[in-house]
């Protein structure tokens, strides 16, 4: 598939709305808004799609790549500026740290909502007896074995940024698992495509909105139900001693940003805060990315050339 440029991928949007920069008085400033990408899809689309919209009106944008626990220190000193996905199933308790020192801005949700946990292929459960639940993990470790981790099972983790209390989880919990952390979500899908396609065992970290579990049958372990004292209150659930005795919390994406840039960009600003995204419309539009090798730009441009009448009003504040 032909790459776009995203200078002519600005060019079409421009063209598509019959003008290039409006009237108004944006943009405010021609300092590059700095936008964080990281090492999974979504936050990288997603990017894409608001620094087109920016561009079209004349922002300069570009990226800067960051890990999702370390961003925090880089957004509150504006060395990054803006952040499209921040996800509380494993920020939630960072990006509050963060907020409460009024260097950075809750940009409010994106209208996406996450879910991630640990998923398994439909045809585990004949291997593992009483999956779903979590505690016939206790029995099945060496059906999830590698040559590398046996006797105990291979639990394919995201990168080791993103949190998550996976190890602390599997000690909690007691089970007999051991946390491998691929660098890249690639190299975690890669793996599940490979084990999938031979009915091998498999057990990895999934999340929605996702691709996988559109295309993939199969199911979440369920946990117990997360609770906030569950992260921080050892005496909280089955097990007495030990924090992450559950699975982890569901919730919102939020968009976050660097204080200061808000009296640099405020139309940008109002922009980022009203774009808005579906968990069904995200997930078809990374499957065109990562299975069908369409690059970001052609999909976001081809989005946004066909839902001018979704985005179109987030712009309101470049017409005067």
């Amino acid at each position: 598939m032909r790459k776009l440029s995203t200078g002519l991928a600005t060019l079409m949007l421009s063209a598509s709305l019959g003008a290039g920069t409006s009237a108004a008085a944006v943009p405010e400033s021609d300092e590059p808004i700095k936008f964080m990408i990281a090492d999974w899809t979504s936050i990288a689309l997603q990017t894409e799609i608001v620094s087109l919209i920016l561009q079209t009106h004349g922002y300069n944008t570009t990226t800067i790549n960051a890990d999702d626990s370390g961003r925090y220190a880089g957004v509150e000193t504006g060395d990054i500026h803006v952040a499209m996905e921040t996800w509380e199933t494993t920020q939630g308790q960072n990006f509050a740290k963060s907020l409460a020192t009024g260097k950075i801005l809750d940009m409010g949700e994106t209208g996406l909502q996450g879910k991630e946990d640990w998923w398994y292929p439909s045809y585990m459960e004949e291997l593992c007896p009483g999956l779903p639940n979590w505690e016939a993990l206790k029995d099945c470790g060496e059906v999830f074995a590698t040559a590398d981790t046996a006797p105990k099972g291979r639990y394919v983790g995201g990168p080791v940024s993103w949190g998550g209390y996976d190890e602390e989880r599997i000690e909690a919990l007691g089970l007999p698992f051991e946390v491998i952390h691929p660098g890249t979500d690639a190299a975690m899908f890669a793996e599940l495509k490979s084990a999938y396609d031979r009915t091998a065992p498999v057990i990895l970290w999934v999340w929605i909105p996702h691709w996988v579990p559109a295309l993939y049958e199969g199911s979440f372990v369920e946990f117990p139900k997360y609770e906030d004292a569950c992260y921080t209150d050892a005496s909280w659930g089955i097990n007495p001693d030990q924090i992450a005795d559950c699975g982890k919390p569901e919730g919102w994406i939020k968009k976050m940003a660097w204080a200061e840039g808000e009296a640099i960009w405020p139309c940008a600003y109002e922009i980022i805060r009203n774009y808005e995204m579906d968990n069904d419309t995200l997930s078809a539009l990374l499957q065109e990315v990562d299975l069908e090798g369409r690059s970001m730009t052609d999909v976001a441009t081809d989005w946004l050339m066909a839902n001018k009448d979704t985005w179109t009003p987030w712009t309101e504040c470049t017409q005067g």
